[in-house]
């Protein structure tokens, strides 16, 4: 592993960095070490390192912030990227931009309106990068990305640079054909945006903001919602439902402010967060009859 990182390091790819605690990547605040991260400053740059990672049989993880990740205390014996360089903004017409997959989505959600454009204001709230969005299906007030992408560029398992149109993408709630295939990597998105009237898109995000400090535990770490609604259910009622608010292992608790949050009070571990999703999950099944799917991704739990 050593040497790989030696390698990575003359080719001039861009940072790298050796022995990274996770626990300051993910808004959960919890993980463990890993080997090295590394943050490619191109398309060129990522590929030279996949295909030294592949040539050496060593595991790795692309990560945007963290905000849908569990990871475990374990060490990662293996190689996170960081596609924090690719967070080019270009607006291709009034209407149609590209941006890369590293750039911020409340961010870009706050560039677009003060343009004047429309559908990204569910987007204003959530605290990840534009690809981890779209891998994810990221949405919020009954709308998520699958109705603003027009296509994603994207890196293939073989190294080739593609397209993909947004019908090939198999957006559903909180899926695509990226979470599918995690193999190929989200590099930029073309977006196509509705020109709407600015000081009622601006007046859509701040009830928005006020309605998300009003109900949701900001104050301490979390990853946002940890259940996914059921068909025509609400995750958190079927929690609260089965008593589980306030309901905490270790130093990871149901938020007694919004019932879908879990999170970190007071020094929790992936474990303790871990345990208590599926402590949530048993429950709930067993005093409503109803399987709750985490959104959040499990990674290093092997």
């Amino acid at each position: 592993m050593k040497q790989v990182i030696e390698q990575l390091e003359k080719l001039n790819i861009g940072k790298v960095e050796r022995e990274v605690s996770l626990d300051r990547y993910t808004t959960y605040r919890v993980g463990g070490i890993a080997s090295a991260m590394v943050y490619p400053k191109n398309i060129e740059s990522l590929k030279k390192t996949l295909q030294v990672l592949k040539d050496n049989n060593i595991r790795f993880k692309v990560i945007g912030f963290g905000s849908n990740l569990l990871f475990s205390s374990k060490r990662y014996e293996g190689v996170i990227i960081r596609l924090d360089e690719f967070n080019e903004l270009e607006f291709l017409n009034p209407s149609k931009l590209r941006v890369g997959a590293g750039y911020s989505l409340v961010k870009l959600s706050m560039q677009v309106a003060k343009r004047g454009l429309a559908g990204l204001e569910f987007a204003s709230g959530i605290p990840g990068t534009v690809g981890g969005a779209v891998f994810m299906n990221a949405g919020a007030y009954k709308s998520d990305m699958g109705y603003v992408v027009q296509d994603v560029t994207v890196l293939t398992p073989d190294l080739r640079v593609i397209k993909l149109e947004n019908k090939e993408m198999n957006f559903h709630y909180r899926t695509s054909f990226l979470k599918t295939h995690p193999d190929y990597i989200c590099l930029e998105v073309i977006l196509r945006l509705d020109k709407g009237d600015k000081s009622a898109i601006d007046e859509v995000i701040k009830d928005r903001r006020k309605r998300r400090i009003e109900s949701q535990p900001l104050n301490y770490p979390s990853a946002g919602s940890v259940f996914r609604n059921p068909e025509g259910m609400s995750a958190w009622k079927l929690i609260n439902d089965a008593g589980l608010k306030g309901y905490s292992i270790g130093g990871a608790k149901v938020s007694e402010k919004h019932a879908n949050f879990i999170i970190n009070y007071n020094h929790a571990t992936g474990e303790d967060i871990k345990n208590l999703i599926e402590y949530v999950q048993k429950k709930v099944y067993e005093e409503c009859q109803v399987e709750l799917k985490a959104e959040q991704e499990f990674v290093n739990w092997e």
